[in-house]
């Protein structure tokens, strides 16, 4: 399903003419310098390079080339473009030996290609090799930033400015000797069903975080373990040449530096697309990933900002469909992450486009609570990434455990129960660096509501009768009581009991109900605080009568303690609102 996808996306963009989607028999590679050549074959310019400054980063220019060989630690060249060692006969690795087989099999190659092609760009190509002299390349202008990098040829007055290789006639030639040499075994290919030749190596993935820089394989069969019937390689999985280029093509084209269809969310590169043209292509990042931080939606916003409100605003009116075109076009999205040479396929999901935007929406509501400070935007809207860092050592990306990222992905988009371990992890982050903060009670409420059909409100709710969630109220009074009673006071009992108090609350309240009389005494014997003292007695006294019918259980369940954390951020919210609105009043 996933390469029948990807093959459908490929032929979509293809019939559009999105420009540098190559055609069968080409590929899109990143080069580096342009040699620039006579007719007679002399080189008469500098290498003119082809690489864009980004800070200090030279980053080079993707071309569609004729489509690479794969190398493995063998010599096999590339037609008309490759490396400084192939197509110069010189490279940085100080293999002279090397660097001559390099080059002869280069030559060979535009010989056997270009050989009796009426094109005088090939003609030029074929002089400048039948002459160069690979000790020659060490006196070029810029060699040290051209030594080893990928080179391309272009013909000095050809007035369109193509380079050799996209040249009419020689694309002919090089798609006539692709036909020529194929001599793959033929069969029935498990995407498109029709019989062909099957490609024994497929092309490259590239653009995977964290998986080999010279491309990772998605089907790849390379020991005895994985073969049946004696069959070798990726005829274990036959897969048509045409299907191989078509899907391989599409993901890295989706996969590029400046797609907009992809998105790193800790080790999980994932990437998305519909079956026919929809302008959700074009948001879905910012629906997930918006590129603020906090998600704020401003009205002096961007004009994608503005859309995705609406398309959000729509959704909770359930009229996504007057929000969107063709809202019943399938949706997919692929999550993939590196696993040594090949890629690891975290989650794929099937959907359509309104039911993603639901989807979307629906976790969106469920994680809303209320701000923790004024100058926070009221509409929690965060990215996925935001969200799963707060379950990770010392909030780092890279501590994000790759399981949960990619279930928790599948359960925004796909509606279905968020990942079972997700509490626990907030919870055990919350004992360990004891910060509730509007993410992670956000994340929290979600869990409850969703994934166990609790009601919980989005501000403090005294009607809220859960033994945790009281607990978690009055535990957030006993600590603003002692920081008043303690001005600057460096460690409250928060760093000290919250992590006990939530788990095992019999063994830690009786004394913290204890300690803050002493609080609530030194606050009431100064008359700068006695206003605290009165109005924080009230708020005790409130919470601990409700509590009266209830003796003060031993332990909690992880839901309980997950309304502890809820009502401990409630209540601490609520209390330093009123504390303000009283500032004012004075």
């Amino acid at each position: 399903m996933i390469l029948s996808a990807l093959d459908g996306y490929y032929d979509r963009l293809a019939e559009s003419g999105e420009p540098g989607i190559p055609l069968l028999g080409f590929g899109r590679q990143k080069i580096h310098f342009c040699l620039v050549i006579n007719r007679e074959g002399e080189l008469v310019l500098a290498p003119q390079t082809l690489c864009r400054q980004e800070g200090k980063k030279r980053i080079p220019q993707e071309l569609v080339v004729p489509e690479p060989v794969k190398r493995t630690c063998g010599v096999a060249a590339n037609f008309l473009w490759d490396n400084t060692g192939y197509v110069l006969g010189n490279d940085p690795k100080g293999k002279p030996e090397r660097s001559a087989d390099t080059f002869s099999a280069f030559k060979k190659l535009q010989h056997l290609v270009g050989d009796g092609i009426d094109d005088i760009g090939m003609v030029a190509v074929l002089r400048f090799l039948d002459k160069w002299n690979p000790l020659d390349a060490t006196s070029l202008r810029y060699w040290e930033e051209l030594s080893g990098q990928n080179v391309v040829f272009r013909l000095l007055d050809d007035d369109t400015e193509r380079y050799v290789h996209e040249r009419p006639k020689v694309r002919e030639a090089w798609l006539r000797y692709c036909h020529r040499k194929n001599d793959s075994p033929r069969g029935v290919c498990l995407v498109s069903g029709q019989d062909g030749p099957i490609a024994t190596l497929h092309p490259a993935i590239k653009g995977v975080f964290g998986a080999q820089s010279s491309g990772a394989a998605l089907v790849s069969f390379n020991l005895d373990a994985f073969k049946s019937y004696g069959k070798d390689q990726n005829h274990n999985a036959p897969i048509g040449e045409k299907a191989a280029f078509s899907y391989t093509t599409a993901l890295n084209w989706l996969l590029r530096n400046e797609s907009r269809q992809k998105i790193r969310v800790g080790d999980c590169t994932m990437v998305f697309w519909a079956e026919r043209k929809a302008e959700v292509e074009d948001i879905f990042s910012e629906l997930i990933a918006p590129s603020s931080g906090d998600g704020a939606l401003e009205p002096e916003d961007s004009s994608t900002d503005l859309y995705v409100r609406t398309i959000l605003e729509a959704a909770r009116t359930g009229r996504v469909q007057d929000a969107i075109t063709a809202p019943d076009t399938p949706f997919y999205v692929l999550g993939l992450s590196p696993n040594a040479s090949r890629l690891s396929v975290r989650f794929w999901l099937v959907s359509t486009v309104e039911e993603i935007v639901r989807h979307i929406y629906l976790h969106l509501s469920q994680i809303q609570i209320i701000q923790g400070f004024k100058d926070e935007p009221e509409f929690l809207h965060p990215p996925v990434w935001r969200l799963l860092r707060e379950t990770a050592a010392l909030n780092k990306s890279e501590n994000i455990s790759p399981l949960l990222a990619g279930a928790f992905i599948r359960a925004v988009l796909s509606g279905e129960l968020y990942p079972p371990n997700l509490l626990s992890s907030l919870l055990v982050r919350i004992r360990a660096d004891h910060n509730v903060n509007r993410l992670r009670a956000g994340l929290i409420k979600a869990v409850l509501v969703r994934n166990h059909g609790m009601e919980v409100a989005v501000s403090l709710d005294k009607n809220n009768t859960n033994i945790g969630y009281r607990l978690g109220r009055l535990f957030a009074v006993l600590e603003l009581a002692q920081e008043r009673a303690n001005k600057g006071i460096n460690s409250t009992i928060r760093d000290k009991y919250f992590g006990s108090a939530s788990a095992t609350p019999r063994s830690i309240f009786p004394a913290l109900l204890s300690l803050s009389q002493k609080h609530l005494s030194k606050l009431r014997r100064d008359e700068e605080t006695k206003g605290y003292y009165v109005y924080l007695d009230r708020n005790i006294e409130e919470i601990v009568t409700a509590l009266d019918a209830k003796p003060i259980p031993a332990f909690l369940e992880p839901t309980d303690q997950g309304l502890f954390s809820i009502g401990y951020y409630h209540q601490r919210r609520d209390l330093f609102t009123k504390d303000s609105d009283r500032k004012q009043e004075e």
